[in-house]
């Protein structure tokens, strides 16, 4: 087993049991005004990744289901820290998943900047009906994301994830699948 699986099968069960509170903790940035909006933007993006129907892996795939979610969030968290370096210092969630992102660079290797390429994506899409642009510009659409992300939060079931390589295997084959062409 290489080092990276090693890290890998250590790490990925740890983002699974924080998913929620990292969701709770980016979605009380998106009012902040100490936090640019580019990075509110990507946030806006990587949290409404939570609710869309049809995302990369299926949520209902146990031990699988919501690591492309924690995925998404820790290089949403990237970009908005590399297009805004000072929000590390007024949002330390955003740099820490920033500095998390490094282990889903080594661990999809190429496949990386497609993932990349597809969350900067996000920040123009929509989920439920409700877009990046209206989360960030209209307060009462916010404050009801906020509280969406906050019941999804409540009621996330920490899934299980089998420290077997295979699960590995199986998460990269997936994103390799889905992921649109860079």
């Amino acid at each position: 087993m290489s080092d990276v699986s090693t890290r890998c099968l250590d790490t990925f069960p740890e983002w699974l049991r924080a998913l929620a509170a990292d969701a709770s903790e980016l979605a009380k940035l998106l009012g902040s005004e100490a936090v640019s909006e580019g990075a509110r933007r990507n946030v806006a993006g990587g949290l409404n990744y939570l609710f869309k129907s049809l995302d990369l892996i299926p949520d209902g795939i146990e031990d699988l289901g919501f690591l492309d979610d924690a995925f998404v969030l820790r290089v949403a968290a990237a970009i908005a820290v590399a297009g805004s370096p000072e929000v590390r210092q007024v949002a330390p969630v955003l740099a820490r998943l920033a500095n998390e992102s490094a282990l889903v660079s080594e661990f999809l290797g190429a496949d990386y900047a497609r993932l990349e390429s597809y969350v900067k994506g996000l920040s123009k899409g929509a989920a439920r009906g409700r877009t990046v642009d209206e989360i960030i510009s209209q307060p009462h659409v916010r404050s009801s994301f906020v509280s969406e992300v906050e019941s999804w939060a409540a009621s996330y079931d920490v899934p299980t994830f089998s420290r077997d390589e295979k699960n590995l295997v199986k998460m990269k084959s997936f994103l390799s699948t889905k992921l649109p062409a860079a």
